[in-house]
């Protein structure tokens, strides 16, 4: 059922879109976070960490981070602290992902970064997509950027990766022939069953939505994003999740990061 409404919703939208096309109208207007599209009822619940419920994972991440005990991971015997001491020298780590880490040619986000750590420092098992201990401690190191920019490395090696997410972002998918550009350009800032179409700017993950009752990551959002175009969602691994999020950050350079936040 909750498909069928998606679908039926962004059918709604994509009548607009092409009515807009015909037209030639388009959004226009100064960059918008989602967090300026939502209620000042989930801004204060965002703005408090004591009612923001992401802050339960970012709680848990710290924990793994210094994790000291028994459940230190892998066969290295060493936690995230051992390594990188204090947290706070990860201040703008999250605003400066996806990247390409040393001895890499292609580039990862930051959960990616984190079980690279685990895998080859930790000699761990990766962290499984959207785990808690993965998403737990993505936002502990998000939270370390709240109020930074969004800067993405000045590297020439992610131009094409870029640019292959600027492609994807443009391109129409799925039954309903949308493109991510339907929506968060030609309609953001209208209404799609009540809710603001936002921008589409990733200022906030890992983010804590209502809709799910949990924390999720970019990935996910994106992946919901392909069932509701009734497009065939990517496996978590496909590497065009990283080339659309270079490009998302790439979009929303300068704009502030507000991770771990919170959406409908």
């Amino acid at each position: 059922m909750t498909r069928l409404w998606i679908g039926l919703a962004l059918a709604a939208v994509f009548a607009v879109s092409l009515a807009g096309a015909q037209t030639g109208a388009q959004s226009g207007g100064p960059r918008r976070s989602g967090y300026q599209d939502m209620g000042p009822a989930l801004q204060k619940m965002q703005d408090d960490d004591i009612a923001n419920p992401a802050m339960l994972f970012v709680q848990a991440g710290e924990a793994l981070w210094r994790d000291k005990g028994r459940d230190k991971a892998g066969t290295a015997g060493k936690a995230c602290a051992d390594c990188h001491q204090d947290v706070a020298g990860m201040k703008g780590v999250a605003a400066r992902y996806p990247a390409i880490p040393p001895g890499a040619d292609k580039p990862v986000d930051l959960e990616g970064r984190i079980n690279l750590c685990r895998t080859t420092r930790q000699l761990a098992p990766a962290f499984a997509p959207e785990s808690p201990e993965l998403l737990g401690l993505t936002a502990y190191v998000a939270l370390q950027s709240r109020g930074q920019p969004i800067a993405p490395p000045d590297d020439p090696r992610l131009a094409a990766f870029a640019g292959e997410g600027a492609d994807i972002y443009r391109s129409r998918q799925g039954q309903l022939n949308l493109s991510c550009a339907s929506c968060h350009d030609d309609n953001a800032g209208k209404k799609l069953a009540g809710a603001t179409i936002p921008q589409g700017h990733p200022t906030g993950y890992p983010i804590y939505r209502l809709e799910w009752q949990a924390l999720g990551s970019l990935k996910r959002r994106l992946r919901n994003c392909l069932v509701g175009l009734r497009a065939e969602a990517w496996d978590y691994n496909d590497p065009r999740y990283i080339a659309l999020e270079l490009y998302l950050m790439e979009r929303a350079r300068g704009m502030t990061l507000d991770a771990p936040a919170v959406r409908p």
